[in-house]
């Protein structure tokens, strides 16, 4: 995790992304949480009203912190070729010890108020994304023949693909599954 400085909400946030990422969010439960965490119940209603809200405090923390990783990545002096590979390893950094489990809550099975939860994340990050793939292609950094539109379409669609069951079954784990259709996007979208 990076800085947090109430360490109680830390310990919190390591133990659930832990049991989340390995169970997913359904099969864990605020006592497993703080039990994993070596806090009390009381602690942690300090902290969340209930388990939904720490799900989303958890992924916003994960999602701002990667984002924050993208931007200096894309706002380097690097070549375009080389900030993609570094938008891979962080890719694959976040998406290390993901289980079915969790993949099956958080995407393929997900509640409604999960589902909405994610889509405004989603919607912020591909807008910003498709503006930085836009600008690349202006300069000569990635094909001039794919429409920026396609490029959205595209990247909406990458969730849609990880919650194929049929194709979740060619692959041994969500991580390969994730990195297959990330490096397929990427390398796809490069000059030849």
């Amino acid at each position: 995790m990076e800085s947090i400085d109430d360490q109680k909400l830390r310990e919190i946030l390591i133990a659930a992304k832990e049991l989340f990422w390995k169970y997913g969010f359904k099969r864990v439960t605020i006592e497993e949480v703080c039990r994993e965490a070596n806090v009390s119940k009381m602690t942690f209603y300090k902290h969340f009203k209930n388990k939904m809200e720490l799900i989303k405090y958890l992924l916003n923390f994960i999602y701002d912190t990667s984002l924050k990783k993208y931007r200096e990545i894309m706002d380097s002096d690097i070549p375009f070729p080389d900030k993609v590979k570094k938008t891979l390893d962080l890719k694959m950094e976040q998406s290390q010890n993901i289980s079915n489990e969790f993949m099956d809550d958080y995407i393929r099975h997900a509640d409604p108020e999960m589902l909405e939860f994610l889509n405004q994340i989603k919607t912020k990050n591909l807008t910003m994304i498709v503006n930085d793939y836009t600008e690349a292609q202006k300069n000569g950094d990635i094909r001039k023949d794919i429409k920026p539109e396609f490029i959205l379409y595209f990247l909406n669609h990458m969730f849609e693909m990880m919650q194929d069951e049929n194709l979740e079954k060619l692959y041994a784990n969500p991580q390969d599954l994730i990195m297959e259709i990330t490096n397929f996007f990427f390398y796809g979208v490069l000059p030849r």
